[in-house]
């Protein structure tokens, strides 16, 4: 028995769709969501979430932090941002992360909770370069 999936970002519903398995990228380490899962609420972190049919993971998505609301039967993510990991650029991303050192190189020392949020910017915009590098094609010498 699958669990109904959705992926939903400010922007729009990025994905909806029956699955066996969701693995997604907790702020405390990955978690899994399966049919019939105890229901959870759970924030997450910068990073990739796989959803399996099967053995197989089928689709590929980055999201760059937000909430996964999980039951028995439905696992939906509240994503920050959600983009198909087979559309990131790690160009891009090393750009806005070279602009996010430099705004946590230049920020007030004293302002915890600024520091605090360009840290948890920095960190998915990091996962965010893995994962595209991880999903280029691999080059043939």
């Amino acid at each position: 028995m699958p669990i109904k999936v959705e992926i939903v970002s400010p922007e729009k519903t990025l994905f909806s769709h029956a699955a066996d398995m969701v693995v997604m990228p907790g702020s405390e380490g990955d978690i899994a969501a399966m049919p019939e899962h105890a229901p959870l609420m759970l924030m997450l972190r910068g990073g990739v979430v796989e959803i399996y049919e099967g053995d197989t993971v089928a689709h590929r998505f980055f999201v760059s932090g937000g909430f996964a609301d999980m039951t028995p039967d439905h696992c939906t993510i509240l994503a920050d941002h959600a983009t198909p990991v087979a559309e990131l650029s790690a160009t891009d991303a090393q750009s806005r992360l070279a602009g996010l050192e430099k705004s946590y190189d230049e920020a007030d020392k004293m302002n915890v909770p600024a520091l605090d949020i360009l840290m948890d910017k920095m960190q998915s915009t990091r996962a965010e370069i893995e994962a595209a590098k991880n999903a280029a094609p691999e080059m043939s010498i």
